[in-house]
């Protein structure tokens, strides 16, 4: 056992995120592990640009109102305790909805994450639907 060193907090790219953003790694495993687990905090209204990832993504929301769609889906509105999973290849964004901050516990295997297109805004304020009462028992 080991206790990690923890990384400083890093400012995310303009290049991937609209508003501001900052991750913590929380694990990031060295071979033969692909695991990668980061907590991310979102300014209100900042958001990540479209991406998807080679093996899927699983977001914990800690803190906030996240929001979360894939593309051409509507949006969907997280709480604290909500888990989403986005599968394998799925486009998708996710973010802080524009009144409050979030943070969110990102987990993901390797670094294989194919970035898109910025958000635009009518994309961001488009139709949501609440996650709550929707999960399966």
């Amino acid at each position: 056992m080991e206790l990690l060193p923890k990384p400083p907090t890093m400012k995310l790219p303009e290049k991937w995120f609209t508003g501001d953003a900052w991750a913590d790694v929380i694990y990031r495993g060295e071979e033969p592990s692909r695991a990668r687990a980061n907590a991310v905090r979102f300014a209100p209204g900042a958001r990540t640009a479209w991406h998807s990832h080679g093996l899927g993504q699983a977001l914990y929301i800690v803190e906030g109102i996240a929001l979360i769609q894939s593309r051409g889906g509507d949006i969907l509105e997280a709480r604290p305790g909500d888990v989403v999973w986005t599968p394998p290849g799925e486009e998708h964004w996710h973010g802080a909805a524009p009144d409050h901050f979030m943070v969110h516990i990102a987990l993901w295997e390797t670094d294989e994450v194919d970035w898109l297109d910025h958000v635009t805004e009518a994309e961001y304020t488009g139709p949501r639907r609440s996650g709550r009462g929707t999960r399966n028992a």
